[in-house]
């Protein structure tokens, strides 16, 4: 991995399974009394209308910054989630016997949360403006590899349905990957990511809060992985992206971590 890393350290890394990218949005803002500014004197006009007080038609008054109106407890129609319904479903989805017989991540009661968002109307209250707002909770039961969604009526406060899948895997939650990074911290095949993070920042990596983290779902292929990770899909693991705190990436895409195990393995190198 060491060879790998120098390499590419500082680099997006090639044929990766994660593109990251941020964009720059410049945006035109005309502020009031400057549009048409040079058919009444240009600049000077301008700056005599200043002098004068600011009362001429192309003064440039201050600008007032409004205070956000407080976020209610509850939204209507589409608005999004609130904090607070978003916490009131979770409650609700997480029933007794989920929160006794699943596991989290990092293996201790109660399964992983994964998301809690806004569920899509059903078929036929598309155009009824009073619809029940509901949301889908999804859970991941570290226990059982099982997937687990639930849609809960927030103005009944009930769970409508429940479902339960296997072999699915959707996008890892900030705190699976966080888990991974700690698991392939500890693990003697992290040893290359901590030489390079000692490298680069002249510190040692004792801790996933030091890197900045993104990871990819890692299914196992026929022939493409070691025997460690032939579960990898019915299993939940992880291929890490990781980086330097406003530093370079570090090349650990050969090395896959699975959290349902709770091991690391290496993939050949081709």
């Amino acid at each position: 991995m060491r060879e790998i890393v120098h390499r590419h350290l500082g680099k997006v890394v090639a044929g990766a399974a994660l593109a990251v990218a941020g964009t720059a949005v410049m945006i035109g803002i005309t502020l009031p009394g400057t549009a048409g500014a040079d058919e009444s004197g240009g600049a000077s006009g301008g700056a005599q209308a200043a002098q004068q007080g600011g009362q001429g038609p192309d003064a440039v008054r201050p600008g007032v910054v409004q205070q956000a109106p407080a976020e209610g407890k509850t939204g209507t129609g589409r608005d999004p989630l609130t904090d607070d319904e978003m916490r009131r479903v979770e409650k609700i989805a997480l029933n007794k016997q989920l929160l006794t017989s699943g596991e989290n991540v990092d293996g201790d009661r109660g399964p992983q949360r994964l998301s809690v968002d806004l569920a899509d109307p059903e078929a036929n209250e598309l155009d009824d403006p009073d619809a029940p707002r509901r949301a889908e909770v999804t859970f991941y039961d570290y226990k059982s590899d099982t997937l687990v969604t639930k849609t809960v009526n927030l103005e009944t406060g009930k769970v409508e349905r429940t479902g339960s899948q296997h072999g699915v895997q959707p996008p890892l939650s900030r705190d699976e990957n966080a888990e991974a990074a700690a698991l392939l911290i500890a693990d003697p095949l992290g040893a290359g990511l901590k030489a390079d993070y000692k490298d680069a920042t002249g510190h040692e990596l004792t801790s996933a809060d030091q890197l900045l983290l993104n990871g990819a779902v890692y299914r196992a292929t026929p022939g493409g992985q070691p025997a460690a990770l032939d579960k990898c899909g019915e299993h939940r693991c992880v291929r890490l992206f990781p980086k330097v705190k406003n530093g370079p990436w570090i090349d650990a895409r050969w090395l896959i971590v699975d959290l349902s195990a709770r091991k690391v393995a290496e993939l050949g190198r081709h």
